[in-house]
């Protein structure tokens, strides 16, 4: 009776292993009389051809309960690229998709712009390490930029961002995990800093004290607390926003945010993003539009192959607080188009009392 279930985890393997990022193939190691099968990921090398696979570890079953913890392996569902689990957040999801919340869900109303009141429940995202060997496929293909968290300088004469790349956050649906007898399996610069290996634990990779405390130290700046989702005609936008901090220039303040956007396409029809319209509304009483061609300098198609794109900008506002909402206008492959929402969301700044983050400071 094994073969059925296992034929269940490659199939789902197969479904949601959508990215262009390497080739995922599996390939089951049984025999007569064997009593268990295990199914191994294989990854492509960081070849232009891509077609030379190599063994990454072996599937386990995804958890539909729980969370999981430090040290946890995993491929990303959707973007396709190799992580490791650094710690969980705890998220507000308002899903302006969902009618009512379920009954054993968190409610919270989003206070956000807009005539529908959603209510908000608690999800689990994680902070993790990407493997740098797959930064340039998820870039090529999926992302504007590798994702990174960015934080203002510690300056306050200075406008500059700083960043520390191949940090992400993941939601719980989009992790498939794996295990790995590799004692450097994830390739990033932080990996040692934050992790050891204990081969007596059953996930081997365990979290230092420098992890524990670079969360503490900097944990307003990396917290994620809200997440917004609206789905319009099958194209599904996620918005999560980060407070980034104040600076004071010209005798007034400004409030820094960074704001990490998903592009979905969750039908069969091709798409392509053409243009952006904002609107950013703040506590000052000023209303700003902006509009532009596609995002960050692209113009992504979204395909049954590529069905997904990530990207990152920031917004400042001369008041602690504000809102944005607006549509990004997508063209089907015969020439008509396509209004899809962006789900309005706040930006509140209610972590001032905290000093900016020092970096790579242990």
């Amino acid at each position: 009776m094994a073969a059925p279930a296992l034929g269940f985890c490659v199939s789902a393997l197969a479904r949601h292993s959508v990215a262009a990022l390497r080739v995922i193939a599996v390939c089951r190691a049984c025999s007569i009389g064997q009593r268990h099968q295990q199914v191994r990921l294989l990854s492509s090398r960081n070849r232009p051809e891509g077609k030379v696979l190599e063994t990454v570890g072996v599937f386990e079953a995804p958890k539909l309960q729980g969370k999981y913890e430090t040290g946890q392996l995993f491929l990303h569902s959707v973007f396709g690229y190799r992580g490791i689990v650094l710690f969980p957040w705890h998220a507000r999801l308002y899903d302006r998709d969902v009618a009512s919340s379920t009954p054993d869900s968190k409610p919270e109303s989003s206070g956000t712009q807009g005539s529908k009141e959603v209510k908000g429940k608690t999800h689990t995202y994680y902070q993790v390490l990407i493997d740098t060997r797959d930064c340039p496929h998820i870039v090529s293909s999926q992302r504007s930029q590798t994702e990174a968290v960015t934080f203002l300088a510690n300056h306050d004469d200075s406008r500059a961002l700083y960043a520390i790349p191949g940090l992400d956050y993941v939601s719980h649906e989009d992790i498939l995990p794996y295990s790995s007898s590799d004692r450097s399996p994830i390739q990033h610069e932080l990996f040692d800093r934050f992790l050891s290996y204990d081969s007596a634990k059953a996930l081997p990779f365990v979290a230092r004290d420098t992890l524990r405390a670079w969360q503490e130290k900097n944990h307003p700046w990396l917290e994620l607390s809200d997440v917004h989702r609206e789905t319009t005609e099958n194209i599904r936008v996620t918005v999560i926003p980060f407070y980034m901090g104040m600076r004071e220039a010209q005798n007034s303040h400004v409030y820094w945010w960074r704001y990490c956007i998903r592009l979905e396409n969750l039908g069969t029809e091709v798409v392509q993003l053409r243009e952006r319209h904002w609107r950013i509304f703040s506590l000052s009483g000023t209303l700003e539009t902006v509009r532009g061609r596609g995002v960050v300098g692209r113009e992504p198609v979204l395909s049954k192959e590529q069905p997904a794109f990530q990207y990152s900008s920031h917004v400042s506002l001369q008041a602690p607080s504000g809102h944005m909402w607006g549509t990004f206008r997508f063209e089907r492959p015969e020439g008509s188009q396509l209004d899809v929402r962006i789900p309005p969301f706040s930006l509140e700044s209610n972590k001032d009392d905290k000093a900016p983050p020092a970096g790579y400071s242990w």
